[in-house]
């Protein structure tokens, strides 16, 4: 199997757990970043196949840290998925103007995540067959 590699980028030592947990066990590779500022750091050598960014992070947003991602040549291709209390309308549309992939509202259940990767990475077809 293609190991995807995924970053999680939460200032919530919580959440990032259970979402690692659950990625984990589905055979992604992940790394952690607890700030806006430490996932542009890892990102100068590393290149996941995929990010899921909060929004509400102190010092940059993950809106901020989103429009970073898509300004820049190194990291425009790599998707975002954005997970987030924030579920306003406005909010939702802001996330995608900016060019996140998929938004999901948190609380979440952890297959609602699995799916949107899936769908994200175009892997909604594929069982998990050895």
């Amino acid at each position: 199997m293609d190991h995807k590699k995924i970053l999680i980028v939460d200032d919530s030592r919580t959440v990032t757990r259970i979402v690692q947990t659950a990625l984990e066990s589905e055979g992604y590779g992940v790394r952690c970043a607890f700030s806006g500022e430490e996932a542009l750091f890892y990102l100068g050598g590393y290149s996941p196949d995929l990010i899921i960014l909060d929004v509400v992070m102190p010092q940059m947003s993950g809106l901020e840290v989103l429009a970073k991602l898509k300004d820049s040549p190194n990291t425009s291709a790599i998707p975002v998925i954005v997970l987030t209390v924030n579920g306003e309308h406005d909010d939702i549309l802001e996330g995608y103007k900016l060019g996140a992939a998929y938004y999901i509202i948190k609380p979440f259940k952890p297959a609602e995540l699995i799916h949107g990767i899936q769908l994200v990475l175009g892997l909604e077809n594929r069982t998990s067959a050895a």
